[in-house]
């Protein structure tokens, strides 16, 4: 998790009365974190907010179309931060109007100083030793070193 990532929800809390942050596993990436650890991850960023229960966090499995019919959610809200995100996000959007017409998709621009960032470029800053503090919230931090560090991910 990034702070794009806490950016576009901390909005999206904005917007909405209700947020469902939902997280599953992407078949075309390779995550660094299980399920598991990244709903820890999100639940420790997001304790505030979940206390008050604007958030909840979650996981699933299979179609977002189908977990938001199940949830009840009437509308996504995804983060762009460019163009390129912009042409999958959007051909997701129509997939998922077609799976599901009653669900709307909410875009929203990510702030400019997180355009650049991304979770695989902060994996390769980190890997060669740089400093993530300023791109992930500060609890994150020495989990995300020590994951990058350990002997199962050395440094190339």
């Amino acid at each position: 998790m990034t702070n794009g990532h806490l950016d576009i929800i901390c909005r999206a809390c904005q917007i909405f009365e209700h947020v469902i942050v939902a997280v599953t596993q992407n078949s075309t990436k390779s995550s660094l974190f299980t399920i598991k650890e990244r709903l820890r991850m999100l639940n420790i960023v997001l304790a505030p907010v979940v206390k008050s229960g604007k958030v909840r966090v979650d996981s699933f499995s299979g179609l977002l179309a189908d977990y938001c019919r199940q949830q009840g959610a009437q509308t996504v809200a995804r983060g762009l931060r460019a163009l390129s995100d912009f042409e999958y996000e959007f051909q997701m959007a129509l997939m998922n109007r077609h799976l599901a017409p009653e669900l709307e998709t909410v875009f929203l621009m990510a702030d400019e100083k997180y355009t650049y960032l991304s979770s695989s470029l902060l994996k390769d800053v980190v890997r060669l030793g740089g400093d993530a503090s300023r791109f992930v919230p500060r609890s994150l931090v020495g989990l995300l070193n020590k994951k990058l560090h350990s002997k199962k991910n050395p440094r190339p």
